[in-house]
């Protein structure tokens, strides 16, 4: 098997297992929070409760659920893209997993849209009232943020040109 089939492999197994998960604690939350008192972890600060999500956070673009297909597809085609042109070795690991971050999480709030209507939130921070969310969503903010420091302090502009959608001459896409 050759390294390029390899890395895909490996990306979608570890979108695999960190969908389930995804949907495994979303499956913990439908059976032990839906129709409960809130669960308080710590006082005034976090709690887990259960809230069925038909928009995005802090229930913004309720009911648009084609428009977060359409973002979730942008989103996995970009991810691709990269994973294809991404260049093999070490150095590039960690663009690696963002994008499997990115992608688990999309495809895991992605399943919940298209199998329910909503997405399942339970993660509450009470104490910052931030809006409530799950682990897909942990994974697209974690990823996204190491996304952002990777592409501007970490890769060199060179590094980063195998991404490009710019031709040189004689090389096609």
């Amino acid at each position: 098997m050759n390294c390029k089939w390899k890395q895909f492999a490996g990306f979608f197994l570890s979108c695999a297992v960190l969908i389930g998960l995804d949907q495994w604690t979303k499956a913990l939350a439908v059976g032990h929070l839906k129709g409960q008192n809130p669960m308080v972890l710590l006082e005034g600060v976090f709690e887990l409760t259960y809230l069925e999500n038909r928009g995005a956070a802090f229930g913004m673009l309720q009911g648009r659920q084609g428009f977060f297909f359409l973002i979730a597809a942008v989103v996995i085609a970009a991810a691709l893209f990269a994973l294809w042109r991404m260049p093999a070795g070490k150095r590039f690991l960690p663009l690696y997993f963002s994008a499997i971050g990115v992608v688990a999480g999309a495809v895991g709030n992605m399943i919940d849209r298209t199998v329910q209507g909503y997405v399942v939130d339970f993660f509450y921070f009470r104490l910052i009232n931030f809006p409530v969310f799950n682990v897909a969503d942990c994974y697209v903010t974690v990823a996204a943020a190491a996304l952002v420091f990777l592409l501007l302090f970490y890769y060199k502009e060179s590094e980063l040109e195998p991404f490009s959608l710019k031709r040189k001459k004689g090389e096609s896409l």
